[in-house]
């Protein structure tokens, strides 16, 4: 599976695998999630947004994709921001 940007080029692609080590490094705490912070850091990395842009999209996104309402996206979350990022972010998703 890929992650592509609209507007990508070759060097954005990744499998979903190397979009969790990608996301992982922004976990700043070390504490194996990624908060509304953490989250807002890499989609202002990625080139999603910035300023309240990026705060909005990062809000949008966590509440999307936090389905247990802790405030913090683990791994069994994951692949709901995939979707988040597919649908509301112009990623596309696709598979070779």
């Amino acid at each position: 599976m890929a992650i592509r940007g609209v507007a990508s080029t070759r060097e954005e692609d990744m499998t979903l695998e190397e979009f969790k080590e990608w996301l992982k490094q922004f976990d700043a705490d070390g504490d194996g999630r990624i908060s509304r912070n953490e989250l807002r850091e890499a989609l202002r990395r990625r080139g999603r947004g910035r300023g309240w842009l990026t705060a909005w999209r990062s809000d949008r996104a966590l509440r999307h994709a936090d389905k247990d309402s802790s405030g913090f996206l683990d791994d069994s979350e994951i692949e709901n921001l995939v979707a988040f990022a597919q649908k509301d972010l112009g990623m596309k998703i696709s598979t070779w």
